[in-house]
């Protein structure tokens, strides 16, 4: 996928709905992009962080973390696509690790959080933090919950696809 594509992929997701939440898809995308860096998310984790969600644009048939995984193992590589296909899971892990975690949720994603799975039982939750990624996956949830504000600073979507571009052409 060359950047121009991901560029028009990323804009098509401006005015579609968020799974019950106050922003569409691509503020939502754009914040959430936005906090990584503000974190310093490395390039896999910040382009994981701007397109978590792709799924419900590219596979509209498939759960959003399954599609994301798909699309991001064939654009950006296996690491990020375990972080997109994981931050659900992620979510269902901070559930149970952390109960006070539950209280911060928004209700759309208190919904989607009895599809996914509800609370993790303690060996899933044992599973989910043996795998080398999962900080990361925890990081990329919590962005994810904090990006869902009307008005709240985005990425700059030009200096994005400059990190896209400079990965793929060391790929």
């Amino acid at each position: 996928m060359t950047a121009e594509e991901l560029r028009s992929l990323v804009d098509s997701l401006a005015g579609l709905p968020y799974g019950g939440e106050i922003v569409d898809q691509r503020t939502h995308a754009l914040q959430c992009a936005w906090h990584a860096a503000q974190d310093d998310a490395d390039p896999d984790l910040l382009l994981a962080a701007l397109l978590h969600d792709v799924g419900r644009a590219v596979y509209p048939d498939l759960d959003h973390e399954t599609g994301g995984e798909r699309f991001a193992g064939d654009v950006l590589g296996e690491r990020a696509a375990w972080l997109i296909g994981s931050h659900a899971q992620a979510k269902r892990y901070l559930v149970t690790v952390e109960p006070a975690y539950f209280q911060g949720l928004s209700r759309a994603s208190v919904d989607s959080l009895a599809e996914q799975g509800g609370p993790m039982s303690a060996a899933e939750a044992a599973r989910f933090e043996d795998h080398p990624w999962s900080a990361d996956a925890v990081r990329l949830r919590r962005w994810d919950d904090v990006a869902k504000v009307p008005g709240a600073p985005e990425a700059d979507l030009d200096e994005l696809l400059e990190v896209y571009r400079q990965r793929t052409e060391r790929a």
